[in-house]
């Protein structure tokens, strides 16, 4: 059974529609990517499926006992979030606060999770320093064992190098690539057309023409070469 299904998806937003007739779906231990042109709705799409916002029309159903706030979630980062003041650990165990609900602490295995977390991600050193003074590489890091702490199925990460130096960034592929390696979910926005079909094994393309399907199968469209042609992109083995 699918872990997310689309079905005729419509979205938009302040009576503008941006996207219609959208349909795909997402099994367990898939790396979809999402591409299409600036303003085509990716990130909208993203916020539609973590039920920050309600589609104009159309269906999402969610399998495998998954619930909307099992979804880890990175989005893009703002100036302002980038200076946040907490510490990491803060940050870290702020992934586990869906789980909470009205409960005002955190228990022993949310801890023992956030701590496993950040060794999961090379960041345990930077437990007690501040979020704020961390490279942009750091950071991202950090938002992905957050996002981890929310999660043991899927996660969401909305354009996660952006910014990022060449190093930075292959390294941050390379985590997501292992995470999706343990079994875990990815969907992710990305401008990076090469990385993307270097690295997922579907890809959703969105905007004026729509496609979803393998990678091999958008490599071989007429939409995917010309895509491909116009950022850029190559397919790396």
């Amino acid at each position: 059974m699918a872990l997310i299904d689309v079905t005729d998806l419509s979205l938009g937003y302040e009576n503008r529609m941006i996207l219609k007739g959208l349909s795909f779906s997402v099994d367990p231990g898939d790396y979809l990517c999402i591409v299409g042109e600036n303003g085509s709705g990716k990130s909208t799409l993203m916020k539609t499926l973590l039920g920050l916002q309600k589609p104009i029309s159309g269906s999402i159903s969610y399998g495998d006992g998954l619930k909307k706030n099992e979804i880890g979630y990175l989005p893009q980062q703002t100036m302002v979030q980038r200076d946040f003041p907490a510490s990491v650990r803060e940050i870290v165990l702020s992934g586990c606060q869906a789980q909470c609900g009205l409960r005002p602490f955190y228990t022993k295995e949310e801890k023992r999770l956030a701590q496993q977390n950040m060794e999961r991600m090379g960041i345990r050193s930077l437990a007690r320093r501040s979020y704020r003074d961390l490279s942009g590489g750091q950071q991202q890091r950090v938002l992905l064992a957050r996002a981890l702490c929310a999660t043991r199925k899927i996660l969401l990460l909305d354009e996660p190098v952006s910014g990022l130096d060449p190093v930075v960034t292959a390294e941050m592929y390379e985590l997501i690539e292992g995470l999706n390696k343990e079994g875990i979910t990815i969907i992710m926005i990305s401008h990076d057309i090469g990385a993307a079909v270097s690295y997922a094994d579907h890809i959703l393309h969105i905007g004026k023409r729509l496609f979803f399907g393998t990678r091999e199968e958008y490599t071989g469209s007429d939409l995917g070469k010309l895509f491909l042609l116009q950022e850029g992109g190559e397919l790396h083995a």
